[in-house]
């Protein structure tokens, strides 16, 4: 079905430019870097897919059943994303804010072209279809000018939308309901945005990259609409029998004092509140890998470490489970969806009272991007850290979330998102 061709490099990462801009010219590409940041469970440093053979694309109404069918029929790989308002389609939920981005809910494509990224090796898989296309493709990227992007250097204002009184008045109706035994955490979530606006999608994705340099990194086209990412969590991963899941909670600045900097990773990790959080996500992840998981294996391989990015310190559990060989891999997913580190505890009390609450849609942020591969294994993120853009609107989005529990404070809340929206804002705004 595909043609595997091998390229070695002396430049990597002169490559992977050359590559991203020559991607392009198509409609359909993701985009997933790692940046050879060392973590467990890692296939790839990095792998592209552009050009659509074959695709779906659908709202929420029986999403994870079509999403199923698909990737049953094609048995090929398939890169594509998964909205948080999917929720709807396992829960008798909706989704009525303000949507000023329009993504389709899911979207899945069968790339005619895909590049996997290893040390200095290129591995390139072409549909046999287009198979004869490879060596001048790889002569074109080659002959790409390092300097062919145009830069856009429109002044960007950005607006809130939610103040810093209305957030208040927010996290104290949320902190009610956790008060009453409505639920007990809740990831609450709000937008930075800016209309009228026109940005280099690449470019901006290539400078969001280069402040944050996180393992789920994601630069996704789809027609007119685009996801540049930085995200540092992966939401769920299937390596055979094996599902891992690797929820964040709990979140510190980092300082350019070495001294100062271990402290913060130091209070991070002694913070009751911020363990707590972490600790609450984990019961609720191993509860949703429990329902497709064989009986006895669903296991903690990491509580509450701590990762150091960049731009954050992040709190990271690692949990783990089996399943049988003949569990379908989209049941997987479904079972598990929305993460449990974007919606809280109770799941499904957490989702309705974060609708009522949020003023926007999340649409593809707090969903996930990945793929599957022929065999039915799977891997993929949580979209946060990410600028989201409808090129056709001229909307530019981004939005930051926290958990808020029972010891939240609204003020310091409001300052940890301030924190995370940080690297967005300073991409936009230079």
């Amino acid at each position: 079905m595909r043609t595997t061709y091998h390229h070695t490099t002396p430049n990597i990462d002169l490559f992977k430019y050359k590559l991203l801009q020559w991607s392009q010219q198509f409609d359909d590409v993701v985009w997933l870097d790692s940046n050879n940041y060392h973590q467990n469970y890692s296939n790839y440093d990095a792998v592209l897919a552009v050009d659509a053979f074959t695709s779906i694309k659908t709202d929420y109404t029986q999403a994870f059943e079509h999403l199923k069918e698909y990737q049953n029929t094609v048995k090929d790989w398939v890169f594509g994303y998964l909205t948080y308002d999917l929720k709807n389609a396992v829960e008798n939920l909706i989704s009525q804010n303000f949507d000023g981005l329009e993504f389709p809910d899911l979207y899945f494509f069968q790339p005619k072209k895909i590049f996997f990224f290893k040390g200095n090796e290129v591995e390139i898989q072409y549909l046999k279809m287009v198979d004869d296309e490879w060596k001048e493709d790889l002569k074109e990227i080659k002959q790409i000018n390092e300097s062919t992007y145009q830069q856009i250097n429109n002044p960007i204002k950005i607006k809130l939308r939610i103040h810093k009184n209305d957030y208040f008045k927010k996290i104290n109706s949320m902190l009610a309901h956790i008060h009453r035994g409505d639920m007990y955490e809740a990831n609450f979530c709000q937008e930075f945005y800016a209309e009228e606006t026109t940005i280099n999608p690449l470019e901006t994705y290539l400078k969001l990259n280069r402040i944050s340099n996180t393992p789920f990194a994601t630069f996704l086209k789809y027609q007119d609409k685009y996801l540049l990412s930085a995200s540092p969590e992966r939401y769920l991963k299937k390596q055979g029998t094996t599902i891992i899941s690797q929820p964040i909670k709990g979140t510190a600045k980092r300082s350019k004092d070495k001294k100062e900097d271990e402290q913060l990773k130091k209070d991070l990790l002694a913070n009751a509140k911020e363990l707590s959080e972490n600790i609450m996500i984990v019961d609720l992840v191993r509860n949703d890998l429990s329902k497709t998981a064989i009986k006895g294996t669903v296991a903690v391989e990491e509580l509450c470490k701590i990762y150091t990015f960049d731009q954050v310190h992040q709190m990271i559990s690692t949990v783990i489970s089996q399943i049988s060989p003949d569990t379908n891999p989209v049941d997987v997913i479904k079972s598990t969806f929305p993460m449990g580190s974007m919606t809280g505890a109770p799941k499904i009390s957490a989702m309705k009272i974060i609708e009522a609450l949020e003023e926007t849609k999340r649409g593809l942020y707090s969903g996930a991007v990945g793929y599957f591969t022929p065999m039915g294994d799977f891997d993929f993120n949580v979209v946060i850290r990410s600028i989201l853009y409808n090129e056709t609107k001229k909307y530019v989005s981004y939005s930051v979330g926290g958990a808020i529990t029972a010891k939240s404070n609204p003020l310091k809340e409001y300052e940890e998102c301030l924190v995370k929206a940080k690297a967005m804002r300073q991409v936009l705004e230079d």
